[in-house]
């Protein structure tokens, strides 16, 4: 392996204006002069996500919207030796879209076309730049819409839920992104079009869908999408309990799924972040609650009736405050805004902010939870937290502003430990946000050398001159990871 990274280091270097020059020529021969961007705007702005994660400067910043398009690019950018960097909306969470090379982005927005909707199959193709929420609300009128729902629902393409496997409050019940993906068109980094997966209930051959499904544009980029479309149930209820602590939220999520109820959603909000929504969006949250618990069932009428009375019974019983059944779809709309205007409500109390994301055995919760708080208090951190309680995916906000002096040393640190709290708890790395530079340093806390070196492996067979998205996932000491780190790669971001 080493030989092919010195290999591979050989043909690295640095662009220089003139090799810049004719790439810029080439892909506007490709493409069009106007969807070759090279202003320092452009590449300023694409060298960002929604992370704390600042990466190199972009190089030329192309918007294709065909495959063939996509397919060229790779091609040019193949022969110039230049890496490739895929990005949708950009509000991704762990530097997973910022460029480490001046690579050749790939943005997708132009490619927003919802191809083909067969309802009487419960299938769509897409392609990669959908927005979410436009997805379902075209599907409303035909009774579906489709299940993944992160909070960024509004802005996020289809395609970065498909590279990051997204989740949202409603995958408790019916899964996250990788569950209703059914097939695939890939642009290989060679520029070869292949379709992984397939419409068949069990498409022959190996899942190579979903091995590409939360691979982060690695492996190539994806441009069109097959999803499964779920029907709209005939009947949702939806619940907010309020608790004095977040620990007694926590013991009723573990009662609920204990006695057989799997909601379509169960989220946990602490005082500091109901507070700060409350005043954000007037959602209807009790703001001198400890915890709040929303939570959702849906289904056929008798059965909702029925968990809804369990619900409320179990929420009883571990002390709950109160308790508020949405009268009306209106209501129902209402507490849900609230929940996904958390991140918006935070501007009101700092400027900026770190999001993390762990999962953790929900027996574990209230524990992880405490030492979250005590984690942040160390650190002189405001920490509020809100999470997928259901499923134990936690996501621990650290609030502050980035112009006082030392405070991202001080977020860094208190953010590696609460991927080693969550860790030592029995728990992974992410739950939908994936590794991007974020937690590349902490994949040896969860997988071995051997592990590490199979998924490098894995990786390289569809990228062996590791091109696509340099830098990202694998940690130092693999291939890709060892060729980005000869780049200028920005202070923090290894820790």
């Amino acid at each position: 392996m080493n030989r092919a990274v010195d290999a591979l280091r050989k043909r690295w270097k640095r662009p220089v204006p003139g090799e810049t020059g004719q790439l810029i020529r080439e892909l506007r021969t490709a493409l069009t002069k106007d969807r070759v961007k090279y202003d320092a705007a452009q590449r300023t702005l694409l060298s960002h996500d929604a992370s704390i994660y600042a990466g190199g400067d972009a190089g030329p910043v192309c918007y294709p919207t065909s495959t063939n398009e996509v397919a060229s690019i790779m091609q040019i950018a193949e022969r110039h030796g230049r890496s490739v960097v895929p990005r949708g909306a950009g509000t991704g969470l762990t530097g997973g879209a910022v460029p480490m090379d001046e690579p050749v982005v790939i943005a997708l927005n132009k490619m927003n076309r919802i191809l083909e909707i067969d309802a009487e199959n419960r299938i769509a193709w897409v392609e990669a730049g959908v927005v979410n929420l436009d997805l379902t609300k075209e599907l409303r009128p035909l009774g579906l819409h489709f299940a993944p729902d992160p909070s960024s629902q509004q802005v996020c393409t289809i395609g970065g839920n498909v590279a990051n496997n997204a989740g949202g409050p409603h995958c408790l019940a019916y899964g996250v992104t990788g569950a209703h993906v059914l097939a695939i068109e890939v642009v290989l980094p060679g520029g070869d079009v292949v379709t992984l997966g397939g419409l068949e209930p069990e498409p022959p051959g190996y899942d190579l869908r979903g091995a590409f499904v939360g691979s982060e544009g690695t492996l190539g980029i994806a441009t069109r999408v097959a999803v499964a479309l779920t029907p709209n149930p005939p009947e949702t209820k939806t619940l907010l309990l309020a608790f004095a602590e977040p620990a007694n939220a926590a013991a009723t999520v573990s009662s609920i799924i204990a006695s057989g109820i799997v909601p379509a959603a169960l989220e946990v909000m602490d005082q500091r972040i109901t507070v700060a929504v409350e005043n954000f969006v007037n959602a209807g949250y009790p703001t001198d609650a400890g915890a709040i618990l929303l939570t959702e069932v849906d289904g056929l009428q008798p059965n909702v009736d029925v968990d809804v009375e369990q619900i409320i019974h179990l929420g009883n019983k571990h002390g709950s405050t109160s308790i508020r059944v949405a009268e009306d779809e209106t209501e129902r709309k209402a507490l849900w805004k609230g929940r996904k205007a958390a991140l918006g409500a935070i501007a009101q109390i700092m400027p900026d902010y770190y999001l993390h994301d762990t999962v953790v055995p929900r027996s574990k919760l209230a524990t992880v939870l405490e030492q979250i708080y005590d984690i942040a208090e160390r650190h002189e951190l405001l920490v509020m937290n809100f999470f997928h309680a259901g499923d134990g995916n936690l996501h621990p906000v650290l609030a502050f502003d980035a112009r006082e002096p030392g405070v991202m040393e001080r977020v860094h640190a208190a953010g590696a430990e609460i991927v080693q709290v969550s860790i030592e708890a029995g728990g992974v790395l992410s739950g939908e946000h994936g590794i991007g530079v974020e937690k590349q340093k902490f994949m040896k806390l969860l997988f071995t050398d051997d592990d590490l070196d199979h998924q490098n492996r894995l990786r390289i067979s569809f990228d062996p001159s590791c091109r696509a998205n340099p830098g990202k996932v694998m940690p130092i000491g693999h291939s890709c990871a060892d060729i980005a780190s000869l780049r200028a790669i920005p202070k923090g971001v290894w820790g």
